[in-house]
């Protein structure tokens, strides 16, 4: 007997929509391995009617007030907490993430962040008036950049969404969102929420796969392109956004230092990097998976994570105690797996190294060492739960060490000294530096990187002005 597919559709100006050419795709549970739902296969077609109305909505929408903005998000956050247990259970079907680390890890802060951004709606901050020129006074407006084409990703797939429409609708501009192909299900449970809030057209979901995101981008409607993804996905992105110099936000790949120095706490060090580089199964940007360890303590550090590497369980979203759940799809498990598989012979896998079970797409909490700097694992992200270890002599090579790789996301830092922290806090290139900690974010503080992890902000009030652009009005006092 088989069983019936759940139907998921698009939302474009108001209303749940098939593909116009009636395409869709099989939608995986990461934790069974088995199809649960279709999803539309969007094509040029449904790209164009969303475009057209979001453009449709935005003069409407751009022109309420601030006030008015901040009370239809304030709104929204509410539904979402009412809503809470029917975003969990499409996040886990999406994720296979464990039911109540999603309950208690994305939902609180989800609702925070649009609750953060409805506040920001009021604090549109610029230059005062002034006269810079006798007999002129400039003013300075800041105003929404337009139709905005975002792209989020499967890792964080609930949680991202907020990130990018929350601040896009608070500055006033309107929405067109493409969720992943592997996890458009708790996105199309937002469009329904937000749907019965936003005027028809200013909130938009399109389902499809990398040729529906290219055909967003390219699009001539939208001023601006956003995407959370992988380096070459970001790169794809600015190169067909330059085509008619759209604006882009790109928070790309990371690949996280921990640089643990000699009078680091050891037990309490390996306690939270081993929850910050296993936390949805290492698949997050700023994991902490890249421990560099003062070769004074490295031996006790690795014998200590291996320890809580093992004691690091996954398994069912229905399981409490597990930490994490499957990797995301198939191809992702085929990725960690091969970076393992091609490890060095110098290099030692201290625990786990391998697929948990049959069904699913389980990965073993894992922890490699002996590690040289130009190890194909240390250069590229792994997106897994895979913690790698090196052994530094000094505060200059574990700076080095830290700064060699493409990516500069985020970092941390673990010591007592505080004027070693200090200096290592500046001359890390991250976007974000932890001190004897990793991995918390507020919705008050931005989250974005350098170099290959993309430019633009996240959260917080830079991240509200990536949504925003600046005019210059300038008056005769003589006329």
């Amino acid at each position: 007997m088989t069983t019936e597919l759940r139907r998921l559709r698009n939302y474009i100006n108001g209303e749940f929509r098939d593909a116009a050419d009636g395409r869709t795709i099989e939608v995986v549970n990461p934790a069974t391995g088995d199809a649960y739902a279709t999803s539309p296969l969007s094509g040029q077609a449904d790209v164009d009617a969303a475009m057209d109305a979001a453009a449709a909505a935005f003069p409407g929408w751009r022109d309420t007030t601030p006030a008015e903005r901040q009370k239809v998000l304030l709104k929204i956050a509410d539904a979402f907490e009412e809503r809470a247990e029917d975003l969990i259970a499409a996040e886990s079907e999406n994720t296979g993430k464990p039911l109540e680390l999603t309950r208690t890890e994305e939902i609180p802060p989800m609702v925070d962040q649009i609750r953060f951004f409805a506040g920001a709606a009021r604090m549109l901050e610029g230059r005062s008036a002034g006269e810079y020129m006798e007999g002129f006074t400039s003013i300075v407006r800041r105003e929404p950049v337009g139709v905005c084409a975002q792209v989020a990703p499967w890792n964080y797939p609930m949680m991202m969404a907020v990130w990018k429409f929350a601040p896009a609708l608070a500055a006033g501009n309107t929405v067109v969102i493409k969720p992943s192909d592997t996890t458009p299900a708790s996105t199309v449970l937002i469009a329904e929420i937000i749907g019965s809030i936003v005027p028809k057209g200013v909130f938009n979901v399109i389902c499809g796969d990398r040729e529906t995101g290219r055909a967003m981008v390219e699009h001539p409607t939208p001023a601006m392109a956003s995407i959370t993804g992988s380096v070459r996905a970001g790169m794809q992105v600015a190169a067909s956004a330059a085509k008619d110099v759209k604006r882009v936000h790109l928070e790309l790949g990371g690949k996280a230092p921990v640089v643990v120095f000699e009078d680091t706490d050891i037990a309490k060090a390996v306690e939270d990097i081993a929850v910050a580089g296993y936390f949805n199964a290492g698949q997050d940007c700023t994991a902490a998976t890249r421990v560099l360890v003062h070769e004074s303590i490295h031996d006790e550090f690795v014998s200590a994570l291996a320890k809580a590497a093992a004691d690091t369980k996954t398994g069912m979203p229905d399981d409490a105690d597990v930490l994490y759940g499957p990797l995301n799809n198939a191809n992702q498990l085929a990725q960690v797996s091969g970076f393992i598989d091609r490890l060095p012979a110098h290099a030692k896998v201290e625990a786990g190294g391998h697929r948990v079970g049959e069904k699913g797409y389980f990965y073993a909490a894992t922890v490699v060492s002996g590690l040289k700097q130009d190890d194909e694992i240390i250069q590229n992200e792994v997106f897994g739960p895979v913690i790698t270890v090196q052994s530094f002599s000094d505060e200059v090579q574990a700076l080095e060490w830290a700064n060699g790789v493409e990516f500069a996301l985020a970092s941390s830092v673990w010591t007592k000294d505080h004027a070693r922290a200090m200096r290592m806090s500046k001359s890390l290139d991250f976007g974000c530096v932890w001190i004897n900690t990793h991995i918390p974010l507020v919705a008050e503080m931005p989250h974005g990187g350098f170099k290959k992890s993309g430019y633009g902000k996240d959260l917080s009030a830079y991240g509200f002005d990536d949504y925003t652009r600046i005019k210059h009005v300038m008056t005769s006092l003589n006329a």
